[in-house]
């Protein structure tokens, strides 16, 4: 009875309370050794073996689950309540402005902590088995929905990209999607005359009527003519672009001044604005005529529906 009770002492000692206090990643996959060793580690625990043992006791080493956790060294017990789902993991809290590139996406995870050079080769590479079938390009550039995120802290590269190709999948509904179609878009397509309409436009009013310009215009068989196309095909910024360093002449299919129709896919991640904007474009002005260029000025957008009109413009109130 001594013995028995000796040994029951001591199994409470080794289970119960450290008073230590961490945070700590949980591994993808990672069984119950692993995680006992990881507590350990960190003084959470006595025994990882101990906490490995008493998980598969209570058969619930298979429901351990990953990501950063803020535990407390409550004991064993309370321990394997907290990482099978009593405890939500740290969760980060990120934006992702609409407009930006994967590449500016990538530079904001790397900041706070994530992988943003795996996030950036799935993106530039995806996995064909888990692509969308309506990404025709060669990335995933467009498809990333601009949007605020709450990620577990350290998520994988290939967690986060699926979040956000999930959200787009909330907006690209069937109905705006046959929208689309009628107006001879792919999905592809919309979501590449948006990320161009994003780029061009001062702010959301001025969208529709790009947009309008930029319809009108692939109808005609017209160039796009849009600098941002260009810029996205250097790698540069809009206001490194340099005319007269030949930036204009680049022989790049996202060159649209080169190039008549879209580029290969979209140059940013259009918002969900930019993108209702195609569906519901301004394509006309009062006088009936459609519209075919567009500047800015003064903060003002100015829109033309010839060329000799669109000089006016630009004389009067450009140069």
């Amino acid at each position: 009875m001594v013995a028995a009770g000796a040994a029951a002492v001591w199994v409470g000692w080794l289970l119960g309370p450290t008073g230590a206090s961490a945070i700590v990643q949980i591994p993808q996959g990672a069984g119950a050794q692993v995680v006992g060793r990881i507590l350990q580690d960190h003084g959470l625990v006595r025994s990882g073996r101990a906490f490995a043992l008493y998980a598969r006791w209570k058969k619930r080493a298979a429901q351990l689950q990953s990501g950063y956790y803020k535990l407390e060294g409550r004991g064993v017990p309370e321990l394997l309540d907290d990482l099978t789902g009593g405890q939500a993991p740290v969760m980060v809290r990120l934006v992702f402005p609409e407009g930006w590139r994967a590449v500016d996406y990538a530079e904001r995870l790397e900041a706070a902590g994530f992988d943003g050079e795996g996030f950036l080769a799935i993106v530039r590479d995806p996995p064909a088995e888990w692509t969308p079938a309506y990404v025709e390009g060669p990335t995933l550039e467009g498809y990333l929905f601009p949007d605020t995120y709450d990620l577990p802290k350290g998520a994988d590269p290939d967690v986060v990209v699926t979040v956000m190709l999930r959200r787009f999948d909330r907006e690209a509904t069937p109905e705006r999607l046959e929208r689309a179609r009628r107006l001879n878009l792919s999905v592809h397509g919309w979501v590449t005359l948006a990320s161009i309409v994003q780029a061009e436009a001062g702010g959301a009013e001025e969208m529709p009527y790009i947009a309008g310009v930029f319809l009108n215009r692939l109808e005609a068989g017209m160039p796009l003519q849009s600098d941002p196309t260009v810029a996205y095909a250097l790698g540069k910024r809009l206001p490194e672009l340099d005319r007269y360093a030949g930036d204009f002449d680049v022989d790049s299919p996202y060159n649209t001044y080169r190039h008549p129709g879209l580029p290969p896919g979209p140059i940013n991640n259009p918002g969900l604005e930019a993108l209702l904007s195609v569906l519901n474009a301004k394509r006309t002005g009062e006088n009936g005529l459609p519209y075919f260029y567009f500047f800015h000025a003064g903060g003002r957008l100015y829109l033309s529906a010839t060329f000799n009109e669109h000089l006016k413009k630009l004389n009067r109130y450009y140069y």
